[in-house]
């Protein structure tokens, strides 16, 4: 019985498919972050020669599982945990926005420029030879890099409201999301 509840969702906790996506994930952003800061603050660096070119493969891939989590999260919407409150369903919801919003502005930007890309090896993207559509790379620059600094903003505010609530005795946000249960 309890290899079941491990792939389904209960109102105490999250299944380890929702985990594994959101820790998956969180470890990718990490990488995302860290090679965008190594790019803007040591550029030409060896740091920031190992993570730039990752940026952009790790950025659709994490896209790809974004979609992957949103639709496992629609199949099993009727047995998940409910929201802890208003400001946390705004929080999430602003936060899966973003998630969709910043690689699609990256990739119209990437189009924009004519450039291919390739992310792993497979070809994402052809490029094309003549005029740029200047208004897809505006937007790249006007807003990728802007939307990424706003929802690491966000990501810190999650990260301090699962503490929050760890350190006033409520330990039940954070075992939702790690399986763990009890408090130590």
């Amino acid at each position: 019985m309890k290899e079941i509840s491990e792939v389904t969702d209960r109102p105490q906790g999250y299944d380890s498919i929702s985990r594994g996506l959101h820790w998956l994930m969180a470890l990718m952003f990490a990488w995302i972050y860290c090679s965008a800061i190594a790019h803007n603050l040591l550029s030409d660096s060896a740091l920031d020669k190992f993570l730039w070119p990752y940026h952009k493969p790790v950025g659709l891939l994490l896209l790809v599982l974004l979609v992957l989590r949103a639709g496992w999260n629609l199949l099993k919407r009727h047995n998940r945990p409910p929201s802890m409150n208003l400001a946390a369903s705004i929080g999430h919801g602003t936060l899966y926005g973003l998630m969709f919003l910043i690689p699609l502005i990256g990739l119209l930007r990437q189009y924009g420029s004519g450039r291919a890309f390739s992310a792993f090896g497979l070809q994402v993207m052809d490029g094309f030879e003549g005029e740029k559509v200047q208004w897809m790379i505006n937007m790249g620059s006007n807003f990728h890099s802007l939307l990424g600094w706003t929802m690491l903003v966000l990501i810190a505010g999650h990260i301090g409201a699962v503490i929050l609530h760890y350190r006033q005795g409520s330990s039940q946000v954070l075992r939702r999301m790690t399986g763990i249960n009890s408090r130590s």
